[in-house]
């Protein structure tokens, strides 16, 4: 069977839309996925990040667009492209009367795998996950970082290429998100094509390549998060002098470098505008010639926070339009 997927990419959305009713959930939702990386599709809740997913992964159908995963259209080879992709939820899916051994077995079972393959490749993933001695145990009785670990290798179970993650880590605690990213990044290393949404911002700028952010269904930023970072706003020095009677002084040094500064006396703070590393070198250059001691010196980068305040005019954790995609819950 031919496949019309533009060269290298695994994963591609071709102007999705999806309407429920006068709803518009997505808007003509275009990207392109390279194989082997991380795409980051960020929003608010009710942005159309996981409409978008239940589209490409044959859950829902497009009201106009297609897409493609691993190279096969979703509308017109749905059964080739599920048995391409893996696909972990908000929520975890796992049968919580059945032991994470059992759950792994029934899935294999399920995709047709041959028996034997199927144990070896349980054991390999409760192993990797770190679930082995947990194993026997009825899913009900797992943490919930156990279970996300658990449905997350639920979806490998059949070695996809393409992996979509729903939120994955919502309402793990920061140690069981971390390790969980440690994972994903061995999965990318290895091949695997990973498309991420999530509300977690450092989460996306650990592990994307690239973000696309989408607000009210539409596509309103792409690039890698440094780009996005940078459109946000140029970077700053910030220096904390650690006597306040230094501050004015330190203030002077800075402004015959950098006009463009900001003196926080409470916090012992200088902030200057900077166009980079050069900036922050010979700031730092112009201190170790002084006698003024400092607590520190570091160069800030806007954030991706300062990203979607800068796109959209409201942080990401403001539940903006929450409507539209439980609009697809009711009515899918």
């Amino acid at each position: 069977m031919t496949t019309t997927s533009r060269e290298g990419l695994a994963i591609e959305a071709d102007g999705l839309v999806k309407r429920f009713g006068d709803n518009v959930a997505v808007d003509g939702v275009s990207f392109g996925v390279p194989q082997g990386t991380v795409l980051g599709l960020l929003g608010p809740n009710g942005a159309g990040k996981t409409t978008t997913v239940r589209m490409m992964t044959t859950l829902t159908k497009p009201t106009a667009g297609t897409a493609r995963v691993a190279g096969f259209d979703v509308l017109r080879h749905p059964a080739e492209v599920r048995a391409r992709l893996g696909l972990t939820g908000q929520a975890a899916t796992v049968d919580e009367l059945l032991t994470g051994r059992e759950n792994l077995r029934m899935i294999g079972a399920l995709y047709g795998l041959p028996t034997a393959e199927v144990k070896r490749r349980s054991d390999e993933l409760l192993e990797r996950f770190s679930l082995t001695e947990a194993a026997g145990r009825i899913a009900k009785g797992y943490s919930g970082g156990m279970r996300r670990r658990l449905d997350l290798a639920v979806s490998l179970i059949a070695h996809p290429p393409v992996l979509f993650l729903d939120e994955p880590t919502t309402g793990l605690d920061p140690r069981s998100r971390v390790e969980l990213w440690e994972v994903l990044r061995d999965l990318v290393s290895e091949g695997t094509t990973l498309l991420l949404t999530t509300q977690y911002l450092e989460e996306a700028d650990h592990l994307a390549d690239d973000i696309v952010v989408i607000d009210r269904g539409t596509v309103i930023a792409q690039g890698t998060p440094l780009q996005l970072k940078d459109a946000a706003g140029k970077a700053s020095i910030v220096v904390t002098v650690s006597k306040s009677d230094d501050l004015a002084e330190a203030e002077r040094l800075v402004r015959s470098s950098i006009a463009e500064v900001h003196v926080d006396a409470a916090s012992r703070q200088i902030t200057a505008a900077a166009s980079g590393l050069a900036d922050m070198t010979r700031i730092a250059g112009v201190f170790a010639d002084s006698a003024i001691e400092l607590d520190d010196l570091g160069l800030k980068r806007p954030s991706l926070d300062d990203v979607f305040l800068h796109l959209t005019g409201h942080r990401a954790e403001e539940l903006d339009g929450a409507a539209v995609d439980h609009a697809e819950e009711v009515t899918a």
